[in-house]
């Protein structure tokens, strides 16, 4: 009789809606037990992926059989958006549907969501069509509610016409069950179009899509599929009313062909207005399914849509990949790797790819909707999240491509998805970020009976690095200059990252060992690199140590020399260096590297009154790799990775009570004509040319200063001596000054507030 009545109201649904345009590209349901009420019902919650052309919509599920509930809560979130499309398409966007349903037991549930239309698909996809099952009946193997299968796709793939190329779909089954990918039968509940379009091939039992060869064409195919998971034994489902039920394994391909017409895939019953209470039917293409012989034993324990988009674009001149198409290197996860994040602590996904003849340009991904991504000073892509209290438990897909572009071709990646299990934070701590320092502590019960002696930071070779110093009875606690104890330092466009870690060590101290299963306490601070510098500092500066995944570790050495035979430097505790107006000054980069055959090259080099080389005022010495200031001379050495250069003393240091010299420096393979090292000068009238970072040709610009100097006066009007704080900070002291932008790396919590306005789609458009 319910059922009866939805759809009656779903038909009238059908008569009253309005069409406004193509827009649909495609969509994905995933579903989470979270528990039981106070009142004895149970909680669901429904996680909706889904594509349009826009980001104002979203899928309007409803229950129409079974164990029918209600939403309580509902939150709508971007996850990413692309403007790489067909032609006649300006965007798509994908957000993420997130509700909280009450539900009165925990047997099954039927959802769907359906409406029109399709953007404009090759194979006549016109009705959107999402059908799913869930059933949260305690098994019988793990004495656990059923968990349904994790599912994601990137949801718009592109392929050149004559490149074959497989698909591994996302997939994840926790409870270990056998999972199929079918191409939808059912139609007007799992389809519209109810074939796999030609020039594809579908591996249902392993999930594996093969694209073979069609023509191009500027429309989508869109694809319609099925993802369910059957048990590999027969196990019992138990209910809280105290039923239960019989779930068998998938039958094998011959005799599953064979009872193909008897039940097909376990499919809803759908009373029409004149069956009787013991015969209902539902019409499929291949299909015909009655209420008393449901099979349900037979059927699948959950069910799920997974839609998406898929353009085959004109013909590539080379099918290998690292040419034009993409390929991912390391450090990029393997296809179903899984990955362990803690609750409130930041995770990050590293993605790199090159190609020899196409610019690689961006990312697209398929995640929870918190997921950011970036791109750092090495060209490498990373997704970052950070895992809220209510994932505790949960298990995510996260799926992504990496496309680059040759002319107006634009070429896909592989696609790859992992799977991020979301655990308990064993770690309690908090980390305070200060200018010049990290402070963690550390609750001591977190360490699970470590015996204090046996933890230490990356670097304790210092006694400042020692954490017996600052500890109590109750917590762990080190502070942590930022250029000590082993600090490592990364960059992206936007931020400096400081990190260290606590590991475990063995009664040999000279012997590190890092065991991820007894304790491995990683934090960090993240500072904004734009923003003025309001506090001096005057200690020499010390080499400046840079590991970049992929070019390896290099050291840069900024001196200033006492003459032009660069044999002595200034002693470092002499600074501030002092000089007269026209005072020959004689300044040496030196970069060492663990890689052969590279080579270093200065870029800029400015003088401003702060150790923050985009402080304005600023006096610039070389611009672009040219020199600028008139008196600047460059002295000749046999030596790729120094660079030796000197100046007079300027007016510029005396409108200031001290000035520091800053340069920004890279590395590239020596001999590489395609690196900016080999392009030398560019002055503002050359032609820049946009070239593509490829592992091992060049790193990325990194920030070297010196100073501060002085010019000499007579008296020292001030008096005292100056603030030492005797910092060796590895990048620009400026960066770390913005106080507000300070970020603590082991309790963030990150999340996108979007300010768009979202409006569902009518149940059904006609």
């Amino acid at each position: 009789m319910m059922a009866s009545t939805v759809l009656l109201l779903f038909q009238l649904l059908l008569l009253a809606s309005v069409v406004s345009a193509s827009h649909h590209w495609g969509g994905t349901l995933n579903f989470a037990y979270k528990g039981r009420n106070a009142d004895g019902s149970f909680k669901m919650s429904l996680r909706a992926r889904e594509t349009y052309d826009s980001c104002y919509y979203y899928h309007y599920w409803y229950c129409y059989n079974g164990n029918c509930g209600y939403a309580i809560s509902r939150a709508i979130n971007q996850i990413d958006t692309s403007t790489n499309t067909p032609s006649y398409e300006s965007q798509w966007c994908e957000t993420e549907l997130i509700e909280t349903w009450r539900l009165p037991t925990d047997k099954p549930i039927n959802l769907r969501a359906a409406s029109c239309c399709w953007i404009s698909t090759r194979n006549s996809v016109e009705n959107w069509r999402l059908d799913s099952l869930v059933d949260f009946g305690k098994r019988s193997d793990t004495m656990e509610p059923n968990k349904s299968p994790d599912i994601a796709i990137v949801p718009f793939l592109r392929v050149p016409e004559n490149c074959p190329r497989t698909y591994k779909l996302a997939a994840f089954d926790l409870d270990g069950d056998k999972v199929r990918c079918r191409y939808g039968n059912l139609q007007d509940y799992e389809c519209d179009n109810c074939s796999l379009p030609s020039g594809f091939q579908l591996d249902q039992d392993s999930c594996t899509l093969h694209y073979q060869h069609t023509n191009h064409d500027s429309r989508v195919f869109g694809f319609e599929m099925v993802v369910e998971d059957f048990p590999h034994s027969t196990i019992d489902l138990y209910y809280s009313d105290g039923s239960s039920v019989h779930k068998h394994p998938l039958l094998s391909r011959r005799k599953r062909k064979a009872l193909l017409s008897s039940w097909g895939s376990w499919t809803p019953a759908v009373s029409t207005a004149t069956a009787t209470p013991t015969t209902t039917t539902v019409t499929a293409t291949t299909t015909t399914v009655s209420s008393s012989t449901q099979n349900v034993a037979n059927g699948p324990l959950s069910k799920q849509s997974l839609q998406f988009s898929f353009l085959v674009d004109p013909p590539a001149p080379s099918c290998q990949e690292g040419h034009y198409l993409p390929k991912l290197v390391a450090p990029t996860p393997a296809h179903g790797e899984r990955i362990e994040a803690k609750v409130n602590k930041e995770m990050e996904i590293r993605v790199k790819a090159h190609a020899d003849n196409s610019v690689i340009n961006n990312i697209i991904f398929s995640g929870p909707s918190a997921v950011t991504k970036h791109r750092d000073v090495n060209n490498d892509f990373v997704l970052r999240w950070t895992p809220v209290e209510d994932d505790l438990g949960d298990h995510y897909s996260i799926c992504f491509v990496v496309e680059s572009e040759a002319g107006s071709s634009v070429y896909q990646s592989e696609m790859r998805c992992v799977l991020v299990v979301i655990r308990k934070a064993q770690i309690e701590a908090t980390v305070t970020c200060t200018e010049t320092t990290m402070k963690v502590e550390v609750e001591k019960d977190s360490f699970f009976g470590l015996q204090e002696d046996h933890l230490r930071l990356s670097d304790p070779s210092n006694t400042i690095c020692s954490l017996d110093r600052l500890s109590n009875n109750t917590h762990i606690i080190a502070i942590i200059p930022l250029n000590g104890c082993g600090t490592e330092i990364e960059e992206d466009d936007d931020y400096l990252i400081f990190k260290n870690e606590i590991t475990t060590v063995e009664d040999n101290l000279n012997e590190l060992i890092t065991r991820k299963h007894l304790v491995e306490a990683r934090f960090y601070c993240q500072y904004p690199k734009r923003g003025n510098v309001t506090l001096s500092f005057s200690a020499h500066r010390k080499n400046v140590t840079v590991r970049e995944k992929g070019f390896g570790k290099f050291t840069y050495q900024f001196e200033f020399y006492q003459d032009d035979q660069f044999g002595a430097i200034y002693d470092p505790n002499f600074y501030p260096l002092e000089f007269d107006i026209g005072n020959r000054i004689y300044m040496q980069i030196n970069a060492s590297s663990s890689i052969n055959n590279t080579k270093m090259f200065v870029e800029s080099c400015r003088a401003a009154p702060y150790d923050n080389p985009n402080f304005q005022p600023s006096y610039s010495i070389i611009e672009n790799g040219c020199n600028v200031d008139q008196t600047v001379q460059t002295h000749p050495t046999s030596n790729n990775r120094r660079f030796r250069f000197s100046m007079d003393a300027f007016k510029f240091i005396g409108l200031h009570d001290q000035v520091y010299i800053s340069c920004t420096v890279m590395m590239c393979e020596a001999g590489n004509p395609n690196t900016r090292c080999s392009q030398g000068c560019m002055n503002s009238t050359s032609s820049k040319v946009r070239r593509k970072r490829e592992a091992m040709v060049q790193s990325g610009m990194h920030f070297v200063s010196q100073g501060p100097l002085r010019l000499k006066r007579e008296a020292d009007i001030r008096g005292g001596s100056a603030f030492n704080l005797n910092l060796n900070l590895v990048f620009v002291a400026g960066c770390l000054l913005v106080a507000i932008g300070m970020v603590c790396g082991i309790l963030i919590y990150k999340t996108k507030a979007s300010r768009i306005r979202y409006q569902p789609l009518s149940s059904y458009e006609n």
